[in-house]
């Protein structure tokens, strides 16, 4: 069997560190074990990454790019409202069919003191992304611009929650679950009001009583 050249021996590591992160998470996780699975001794892990912390970091950094580029690819500034929440529903339960273990890294907690990021800083990006669509939408709909990011916050974090309640059962199918996630964000902002703060103020009572 031919050697492996170092890129193929690193890749080999995070691919076999991705899977033992997801089956027991980062405290739970031992270069012993990794070095194990791969069939090298712990000083090749180390001389690749310096330690777990270091193959931790790019195993994260690989999936949060994998996943923010798989939504930016099926997201762009032409789409409507309708199209930018499917789509980027679809691209997260894709994503999670195509590599769950990826995704269980991502929504594992991970050590602050690593400064990866997460799933939270990982939202923040596809969020930022989302706005900019929205944003377009809003003018088009004669709402205010500067409030889209508020709704791809809460877009994004519903599409991650569901995602996550499916991962481990994937019942529905992703296009049954994202059709459901479309209705309901897409309805919503069909009806969005232009002061939604005034919207909630009660309606006021109208004089029914009939002169004598």
């Amino acid at each position: 069997m031919a050697r492996m050249t170092a890129r193929e021996r690193r890749d080999q590591l995070v691919g076999v560190a991705k899977a033992v992160f997801a089956e027991v998470g980062y405290d739970g996780a031992t270069v012993e074990e990794i070095a194990a699975r791969a069939g090298v001794s712990k000083p090749v892990v180390y001389e690749h990454f310096g330690g777990k912390e270091g193959i931790y970091a790019v195993v994260v950094d690989r999936e949060s790019t994998r996943l923010l580029d798989k939504i930016t690819s099926y997201i762009h500034g032409e789409a409507g409202g309708r199209q930018m929440v499917h789509a980027s529903a679809m691209a997260f339960l894709h994503y999670i069919e195509e590599d769950p273990d990826g995704f269980r890294v991502l929504t594992r907690d991970s050590p602050s003191s690593l400064g990866t990021g997460g799933i939270g800083g990982l939202l923040a990006d596809i969020a930022a992304k989302a706005e900019g669509v929205l944003q377009d939408f809003f003018v088009r709909s004669g709402l205010d611009p500067d409030t889209a990011i508020i709704y791809a916050g809460g877009l994004v974090g519903m599409v991650a929650h569901v995602g996550a309640w499916w991962a481990p059962v994937q019942q529905p199918d992703a296009a049954t679950v994202a059709a459901h996630i479309t209705a309901l964000a897409y309805h919503g902002l069909q009806g969005l009001p232009a002061n939604p703060v005034a919207s909630l103020d009660p309606p006021k009572p109208t004089n029914t009583e009939t002169s004598p």
